[in-house]
């Protein structure tokens, strides 16, 4: 993206992150001739500190796709019926035609129709919330911003519950994804549209519009489980604590084209991310057009959002905790945070995943419980932690 020269000043424009140049260095002649060139953004990640920040994140990359790669072989072979790692990966290699040797026949039917849906499912849902988070975070500028803020995951949860209690079957396996995906962007249309006044859109504003929704939504899902029948009541009970038990090739088909889609677009708005961070008024002076690209994640972040919703349920915490834990490692620059975002999601759920299916054996905890009980002492923590740093509520 070619950015527009801003206005001359002796300064550079720094994005957090990186580091101010020192004065008289720069353009030749010193501040005389800075003076009469324009002053160029510098975004997160460029100079010598950029540099060292491009091997962390490589390094940090290299570090989550191991991590990824073990904790799968490892729930891939976990649970009442136990496979080694070596068999998983010699059944793995007979599949691919790379020789191995295949199980019996029921260690093929469980590795295979049981166990790696639900592997790869934890990894789609877990990269889409990530992602989703990371972008959220910096739409609004605010380590505390999650999806369920603006109400995309309660809108989301409204139309797959509404799809589950009225028995909803027309588009197939599709049904309840697009359902959840509709309903998602409706609110966040709603939302969105609640809180904008003279062209433009007040953070605040949008947010405590979503507060509003998401009691809104709450209660239409109240009075759903309502009207429902016992069976209906379980399904939708289970689904709203968060769970990957019922994961299945079809659903994981359900949601790879969203969670591709999203992830994919993501990182192309990773550069005005970097601007935005600047602030709204040096974003603007540089080109950005803040309406559209705020529209335009939001967007994202819907997709992203009802895609995971609509096969897993609710599921807490991980688009609030992956970001700001990536950020407090490698910095602010959104060119590895949003991608890394991604693939720590994706690391988190799989793990949480293995710990909800093993730590109450033969029983499995709900995922999204145990996502909660982990996330919720660490928002107390961040928001103790921006208290501080803001020297009172902001």
């Amino acid at each position: 993206m070619t950015l527009p020269e801003a206005a001359p000043t002796p300064a550079k424009a720094t994005a957090p992150g990186t580091e101010a140049a020192a004065p008289g260095t720069g353009t030749a002649g010193g501040p005389a001739a800075a003076a009469a060139h324009p002053a160029k953004a510098t975004a997160p990640g460029t100079g010598t500190a950029g540099g060292w920040r491009g091997r962390k994140a490589l390094l940090l990359t290299l570090a989550l796709v191991a991590t990824l790669l073990l904790l799968a072989l490892v729930s891939a072979g976990t649970g009442a019926y136990r496979i080694p790692t070596a068999d998983v990966l010699a059944s793995a290699q007979h599949r691919l035609g790379l020789g191995g040797a295949p199980l019996d026949r029921v260690g093929e039917s469980v590795l295979w129709n049981v166990r790696l849906p639900r592997v790869v499912l934890a990894l789609l849902v877990g990269a889409c919330l990530g992602c989703a988070g990371a972008l959220m975070q910096g739409v609004f500028g605010n380590p505390l911003a999650e999806p369920g803020v603006i109400g995309i995951s309660a809108g989301a949860a409204v139309g797959a519950v509404a799809a589950i209690g009225l028995g909803l079957s027309f588009f197939g396996n599709w049904t309840i994804t697009v359902c959840a995906f509709v309903s998602g962007l409706a609110t966040v249309s709603a939302v969105y549209l609640l809180s904008r006044n003279g062209g433009k859109t007040e953070v605040v504003t949008l947010i405590l519009t979503g507060i509003a929704v998401n009691a809104f939504a709450g209660a239409l899902i109240g009075l759903f489980v309502f009207f429902a029948d016992s069976g209906q009541v379980n399904q939708i009970t289970f689904w709203q604590l968060g769970s990957l038990a019922q994961a299945t090739w079809p659903k994981v088909l359900a949601v790879l084209p969203c969670a591709v889609a999203g992830l994919f677009i993501a990182p192309l708005y990773a550069r005005r991310l970097d601007l935005l961070s600047l602030g709204e008024r040096p974003a603007r002076h540089l080109g950005v057009d803040v309406e559209r690209l705020r529209l335009a994640l939001i967007l994202v972040v819907s997709l992203l959002t009802a895609a995971a919703v609509a096969v897993a349920g609710v599921i807490t915490f991980v688009g609030l905790l992956v970001p700001h834990l990536l950020r407090m490692a490698n910095g602010p620059g959104h060119r590895f945070l949003v991608p890394g975002s991604a693939l720590a999601g994706a690391v988190v759920l799989v793990a949480g995943d293995l710990a909800a299916r093993t730590l109450a054996q033969p029983a499995e905890l709900p995922l999204g419980v145990l996502t909660a009980l982990i996330g919720s002492p660490f928002f107390f923590w961040l928001l103790r932690r921006t208290r501080r740093k803001q020297g009172g509520w902001a």
